[in-house]
């Protein structure tokens, strides 16, 4: 005999779902919030003020060291996903086996 299987709407109010939504939350917005105003800062900071225009290494100027770390940051904030989404894969795999139980 088969087991009854749940819902959508028995998973979406069970706890771990909650806790897996809080937690993707807590890290998404405000790593989304931190590449936007990183990332419109630079055109903002050089059409509104000249210290990018300053030498920052040599000939290098501080626009070209700030777009050069949005290329970091990009990178940086991809490795922290990755690491970030493997832990809420392992927390949908408790939530699938749960909804099989």
């Amino acid at each position: 005999m088969k087991a009854k299987e749940k819902s959508y709407t028995e998973v979406w109010q069970s706890e771990k779902f909650n806790t897996l939504l809080s937690r993707k939350k807590r890290f998404i917005v405000p790593m989304s919030v931190f590449f936007l105003l990183f990332y419109f800062a630079l055109p903002i900071l050089t059409s509104y003020t000249d210290w990018l225009n300053e030498p920052a290494i040599g000939p290098i100027s501080w626009a070209w060291v700030f777009a050069f770390a949005q290329f970091v940051m990009t990178w940086a904030l991809c490795i922290l996903y990755s690491r970030k989404a493997s832990k809420f894969d392992r927390i949908v795999e408790e939530i699938k086996k749960d909804m099989e139980a």
